[in-house]
């Protein structure tokens, strides 16, 4: 009797470990979903105020075409009224020229600050200053064929020349910022791995009395990779165990024909998500 419920006993405890783990497990993978959630609502927001800041330049830009209209119009006709008219209009176009200047600044800003990838909307950026360039081109044109018809608008010549020293000005900083902004997109994609023994790691400090990467360690052992490009590593050992925390659904261990680990990352965003630095433990 004194045995059965010794027995019984030992099946409860295993029960209740057991029980245990899979709740902190559970947690652990909860705590994941909701991480993920946060990060997508984020990127959601952002993508939604650069599309409100690139509506109001298109918008911008409409207006700007249809007082070009009205000055083409007012121009046919003579009198006083008509040259107000003009004078009128092409300052409304100088002012608007000029919040669109605003603007893009605004959402250049926001794609340096966003955590979405650039790269389509740099390209929508650079098109927007492309619009700006070519839109300053044709009131030089407008302004031409005014003088032709002998309209007084001398006063907006400076105001013209100012806009385009700023149109140039504007084409020089987006290429600076273009150029930051692909220098800042390399770095986000920027992971760093190594693999060796333990005595190995011990050596370059990155396992220190049991934890890792916890000290000063040696960051000229590992190695630099492109993670939208190497997601493939070969770990040259019959024993392999990762020691940095990567979710577990975001790769795979497979071994090749000489029974050698190789470390396959199915999910890099999601790998690379909670460390950009990997250490594997080989014997």
């Amino acid at each position: 009797m004194k045995k059965l419920m010794i027995a019984v006993l030992c099946l409860l405890t295993l029960v209740a470990c057991k029980q245990n783990s899979n709740n902190a497990a559970e947690l652990a993978l909860q705590q994941q979903r909701d991480s993920l959630t946060r990060i997508i609502e984020q990127k959601d927001n952002e993508i939604d105020d650069m599309m409100a800041t690139m509506n109001d330049i298109q918008e911008g830009f409409r207006a700007i075409n249809e007082a070009e209209q009205r000055v083409t119009i007012a121009s046919n006709g003579e009198g006083v009224s008509e040259a107000e008219s003009i004078r009128e209009n092409m300052q409304f176009i100088q002012n608007q020229m000029q919040q669109n200047r605003e603007l893009i600044s605004k959402l250049r800003n926001q794609l340096r600050q966003s955590s979405v990838r650039a790269d389509q909307l740099r390209r929508t950026l650079e098109n927007l200053t492309q619009q700006l360039e070519e839109k300053d081109n044709q009131l030089r044109q407008l302004q031409a064929e005014l003088e032709a018809k002998d309209v007084q608008i001398g006063e907006l010549n400076q105001q013209v020349n100012t806009l385009s020293s700023n149109v140039s000005d504007l084409k020089e900083e987006s290429t600076q910022k273009s150029q930051t902004i692909t220098s800042q997109d390399k770095q986000l994609n920027t992971a760093w791995f190594v693999y060796g023994t333990k005595k190995e790691l011990k050596e370059q400090r990155i396992i220190e009395d049991g934890k890792v990467l916890r000290s000063n360690f040696n960051r000229d052992y590992f190695t630099k990779i492109d993670i939208r490009i190497d997601k493939e590593i070969r770990l040259y050992s019959r024993s392999a165990k990762i020691l940095t925390a990567h979710p577990q659904s975001s790769y795979t261990l497979l071994q090749d024909a000489n029974k050698q680990y190789i470390l396959r990352i199915t999910n890099p965003q999601l790998f690379w998500s909670t460390s950009k630095y990997l250490v594997v433990l080989v014997k």
